[in-house]
């Protein structure tokens, strides 16, 4: 990993991360630069954008930069599930049983039940989000349509951000990569047989990751950022339903990126999307205490080469440099 010094954009750079060390108050510019040269510093591609709703204050590094979502990408599931609910087409109260073709592997605990559970549609909105549940969201998105999650982002003026595959597709096409064979795995086949763990495995996964016709969701940090700050001005639903995602947003269990530093400063919504050691999104909705209102933030982090432990931190300071700049 690359030593900031190293990477340091400037004069200007270094001296923001002093003030930042000092807890000096960070204007706009230095701000800028303060961001820049920590994402500078990792072996990543990355991008980031704030917006303070308040006052229309906003930074953006590299924000037009389509990125790899990875879990990210479930709050558009997430919002087209609960449009749906305000039109009457999706009851969320309705239960669902999970049977053994549903299970999915990576993030979630509902594929460590015995088949049988009925969990509520709601509950399944909510797994999917504050643990990221993968069987949760295949669920909800055979609910609400891979084509009609995209139709509602077209039709909201997104022109990035997409939700490009179910995550069994996504995991399918892993194997698939190994050999085209695998193409005729069933879901259930999929799950059973986990990822695949020969010697070539880590490169084929890097190359994976790497390659935008696999991944699971495509968006831009301003782009995203900017879906939160429809969500959170009430735009994207109605009243309950937006209390009630931002409900979900802010009970996430992962607090090792965004919000690790805040200490009582702000609480936070927020939506983490990972492939560890390669990549760590995150992106919410700060609630700093006090009276400065609400800010949008949006980091990301794909193709890490680096210290993951690293990148993990470098997120949770940078939303503290928000605070330090913003929040009064």
């Amino acid at each position: 990993m690359r030593s900031d010094m190293h990477v340091a954009t400037g004069a200007s750079a270094l001296l923001a991360l002093l003030a930042w060390a000092a807890g000096a108050p960070l204007q706009a510019q230095t701000l800028a630069s303060t961001v820049r040269a920590r994402l500078d510093s990792l072996d990543a591609e990355s991008a980031f954008y704030a917006k303070q709703l308040s006052t229309g204050r906003e930074v953006a590094v590299r924000a037009d930069q389509p990125m790899n979502t990875a879990s990210v990408i479930k709050l558009a599931v997430l919002v087209r599930a609960f449009r749906d609910a305000d039109a009457g087409r999706l009851n969320l109260d309705e239960r669902y049983t999970i049977h053994p073709e549903d299970y999915r592997r990576g993030t979630g605990l509902l594929q460590t039940f015995a088949p049988g559970l009925t969990p509520t549609l709601r509950d399944l909105l909510t797994q999917m989000v504050i643990t990221s549940d993968n069987t949760a969201t295949d669920i909800v998105i055979g609910r609400v349509n891979v084509e009609r999650v995209n139709q509602m982002l077209d039709s909201l003026g997104y022109r990035q951000t997409r939700l490009l595959s179910t995550i069994a597709q996504s995991f399918r096409a892993v194997w698939e990569a190994l050999d085209p064979k695998y193409d005729t795995l069933t879901d259930r086949q999929v799950f059973a047989s986990g990822f695949p763990s020969d010697s070539g495995a880590a490169a084929r996964t890097a190359a994976f990751v790497r390659d935008s016709t696999k991944w699971l969701g495509r968006t831009t940090a301003r782009e995203i950022a900017h879906l939160l700050e429809q969500l959170e001005r009430g735009e994207l639903a109605g009243p309950a339903s937006t209390a009630e995602m931002r409900h979900i947003l802010r009970r996430q269990f992962y607090t090792s990126r965004l919000p690790r530093d805040l200490r009582g400063r702000a609480a936070i919504g927020h939506k983490t999307g990972d492939w560890p050691p390669l990549l760590a999104n995150d992106v919410g909705i700060l609630y700093p205490t006090g009276s400065s209102g609400p800010i949008v933030i949006a980091v990301f982090t794909n193709n890490n080469r680096g210290d993951f432990a690293d990148v993990e931190a470098t997120e949770g300071r940078l939303a503290v440099d928000v605070l330090n700049a913003w929040a009064r």
